[in-house]
């Protein structure tokens, strides 16, 4: 049954003047607010090389454990959708309670599990590992990786688990059959199916991280540069500098868009090709 335009513009409205108040106006405010001085605060962070530092840090951090989450996670969801339903749900429940800790959260349990204190690394100097150096490499980069991780990998197997869920298996039954190894059958048969699955995940993950704040300023502070920090160094500091912060967030934010641009561009090649 297709519903009269008017009734789908009263169903939309809704949606869209949350759209307008939450995304729109103060999208259009911190856009304003740089766009005081004729641009100025852009200037100033292209001759600020904190900022560069920092795109750059934000980069390496939204690339690297992006791209471990995923491979982590395709074969946790490889492994899920070949569990029997109660079993997988049960499964799936349990990875998915990452979902719902805040940042912080996240970042004082590991502290508390890897920090200089922490269970595993006290653990670890029962075998004679020095506390010292093994509690102080969850406050390092590489640690910030690792502790995203805790919660990207859950959303590479949501995306990923209904692909392969419904993915015919008989297909690579009938490549070994022909011949094929088991894993020349998952290259060939397997992989070129789920890529479009796999680039989505990972541009949504790397995304996320990106944009990731409370994890970052709980574990490293300032001490490690990345865009959302230097965004915190720049309001909470005497003398702060809201032009240049408010131009900090929007080159975030399309560094973001274009992730996520580049998933569905990619995926729109996929899908006609």
């Amino acid at each position: 049954m297709t519903l009269p335009p008017r009734l789908l513009i009263l169903l939309s409205l809704p949606a869209l003047v949350t759209m307008a108040v939450f995304f729109v106006l103060p999208l259009a405010v911190l856009v304003g607010e740089t766009g005081e001085g004729g641009g100025a605060a852009y200037l100033r962070l292209v001759d600020d090389p904190v900022f560069w530092q920092g795109l750059k840090g934000t980069l390496v951090l939204g690339t690297v454990a992006p791209a471990l989450s995923v491979v982590v996670g395709f074969c946790v969801a490889l492994h899920l959708a070949r569990l029997p339903e109660g079993r997988r749900q049960g499964l799936l429940f349990l990875l998915s309670l990452p979902l719902t800790f805040s940042g912080l959260i996240v970042a004082y349990g590991f502290i508390l599990v890897f920090g200089r204190a922490g269970f595993f690394t006290l653990l670890l100097a029962e075998l004679g590992a020095d506390p010292a150096v093994v509690g102080a490499m969850i406050f390092t980069p590489a640690g910030l990786g690792f502790a995203y991780c805790y919660y990207l990998i859950p959303r590479v197997v949501l995306v990923m688990l209904p692909v392969l869920v419904n993915f015919d298996t008989r297909q690579m039954d009938a490549a070994e059959s022909l011949g094929a190894g088991r894993f020349a059958a998952f290259r060939d048969v397997l992989l070129p199916q789920v890529t479009p699955a796999l680039i989505a995940a990972f541009c949504l993950t790397a995304a996320v991280a990106i944009g990731a704040y409370g994890t970052a300023l709980a574990l490293v502070g300032t001490q490690v540069q990345i865009l959302p920090l230097l965004l915190f160094s720049k309001i909470s500091e005497t003398g702060a500098d809201l032009p240049a912060a408010a131009a900090a967030s929007v080159v975030l934010m399309a560094v973001c868009c274009a992730v996520m641009g580049l998933a569905e561009a990619l995926g729109g090649l996929r899908r006609r090709g």
